[in-house]
């Protein structure tokens, strides 16, 4: 098919863009040409959405089968990529986020849970949880074809400009065989993820229409069972010592942001690993084992390493004074 993905340079959108190709998909990305490669064979265009009629011109009069979109930042420009495409693609998929919920997510709950308020035509990004509501909104008012708006929580896998999984690898692997590494427990924390190629693998040959919870389901992986992977594929020998809950918030010491795909299993965090899957596994979502996406991470972090992330919501990851802290903490207790 004609595949249009907007975007296409990192994370979900590159992973969109080698899964197309790899099916003999014609494939077209538009983007700003400035974050990431272009992935060889594909058609290339470059657009910067947040000017007016520079997407028009990028995309003319072409028709696609499927368009693909990532954005995260202005709701208007979703409307104006659903508008300039309605009629001329059959399906938009637009990849959304479990953070249009309202907080605290409730353990458990479905795609009926109570979203935040979206503004389809807003021009400020700042709050993504907004933003990701617009748009979802900008599509459903503009787009008259098939439409998949996917709620993605933790997305891992390869070109993750985030940087999650690569704290954790990068972390590991320079800690001396035998040397310590903070890790939060508890060891066997169930988590719910999703590697970036299994959405792509599953739109493009599913093509689910609705709305969607796009993550494992919970327990697919264990916070144990990634670190572990990390310190087998980076082959450091680290000694993963396991810290509490308890010991980590009396460091203060945030889960997350700091320490990068952890959470507490209690308290206002618990939902954020546990929702109700069963409308994508219904609809053919299948995620690959941990030990798979934790390779294929560390592997490109050897070819291409970690590019600088255009955007930065909220505080990095753990530096060595939040270590140092937690160091203390565990001591004291």
């Amino acid at each position: 098919m004609r595949l249009l993905v907007l975007g296409g340079t990192h994370h979900v959108g590159r992973a969109f863009v080698e899964a197309g190709l790899a099916r003999g998909d014609e494939v077209t990305t538009v983007n700003r040409g400035v974050s990431g490669p272009d992935t060889p064979g594909a058609e290339t265009r470059h657009a910067d959405r947040l000017e007016g009629g520079s997407l028009a011109a990028a995309l003319g009069d072409d028709e696609w089968d499927a368009v693909v979109d990532t954005w995260s930042l202005a709701p208007v420009s979703v409307q104006e990529s659903a508008r300039l495409l309605d009629g001329r693609a059959g399906s938009y998929c637009y990849i959304s986020s479990r953070s249009v919920y309202s907080w605290p997510l409730e353990v458990g709950s479905d795609e009926s849970a109570p979203v935040v308020d979206g503004d389809p035509g807003g021009a400020d990004g700042d709050d993504y949880a907004a933003a990701k509501r617009g748009g979802e909104l900008a599509v459903l008012s503009e787009f008259s074809g098939d439409i998949a708006l996917l709620r993605a929580g933790l997305i891992l896998g390869p070109y993750e400009i985030v940087g999650r999984m690569p704290f954790w690898l990068k972390r590991i692997a320079a800690a001396s065989p035998g040397g310590r590494v903070p890790a939060p427990g508890p060891r066997d924390r169930p988590l719910q993820y999703v590697d970036c190629r299994d959405i792509a693998d599953w739109v493009l040959g599913s093509r689910p229409v609705g709305t969607f919870n796009t993550v494992s389901r919970p327990g697919h992986a264990t916070i144990g069972q990634v670190l572990d992977a990390c310190n087998d594929v980076t082959g450091a020998g680290a000694d993963l010592v396991w810290l509490s809950p308890e010991t980590i918030e009396a460091a203060g010491v945030a889960p997350w942001t700091e320490l990068p795909i952890w959470l507490p299993p209690t308290g206002e965090y618990a939902g954020l690993h546990d929702c109700d899957v069963s409308a994508a596994m219904a609809a053919g979502l299948s995620c690959r084992p941990i030990e798979e996406t934790v390779a294929d991470t560390w592997a490109w972090l050897q070819r291409e390493g970690l590019p600088e992330r255009p955007t930065n919501r909220g505080a990095g990851p753990m530096d060595a004074e939040a270590e140092a802290r937690l160091w203390a903490a565990h001591d004291a207790r």
